[in-house]
């Protein structure tokens, strides 16, 4: 029977730096998403501290990335298939806050300026 890799703590730690750099975020920025500090970011892409499920929640979510992606350490073959919609950081943002509207003649009037500034573009 062939042993399965185990994804490691370094493993993980490459692939958030990885997506934090195709989203052109810098550590400073992915911290305050998360509320830790820089040194944080720095200890978990460099695999030196463990994350524990949560975290690693957190993380994809600020990174607008699946679970998934963090345990896929090997290149897998690419098969042509729609690429799925992952939310990004910005609208990450704006939905965190907008979900934090309780009146819903305020979640309405967000909803109008969004569109106003949509055609406007």
């Amino acid at each position: 029977m062939q042993k399965k890799k185990v994804t490691t703590s370094k493993d993980i730690g490459e692939r958030i730096k990885e997506r934090r750099k195709e989203l052109k975020i810098s550590q400073e920025e992915l911290a305050e998403i998360l509320g830790v500090t820089y040194q944080q970011v720095q200890r978990y892409e460099n695999g030196t501290n463990k994350l524990n499920v949560e975290n690693i929640q957190r993380i994809a979510n600020a990174l607008s990335a699946p679970l998934s992606y963090f345990f896929e350490v090997y290149k897998m073959p690419v098969i042509a298939e729609e690429q799925a919609h992952y939310a990004t950081p910005a609208e990450n943002k704006l939905l965190r806050h907008f979900r934090k509207i309780r009146n819903s003649n305020s979640q309405n009037i967000v909803i109008q300026i969004a569109r106003l500034a949509a055609k406007s573009d």
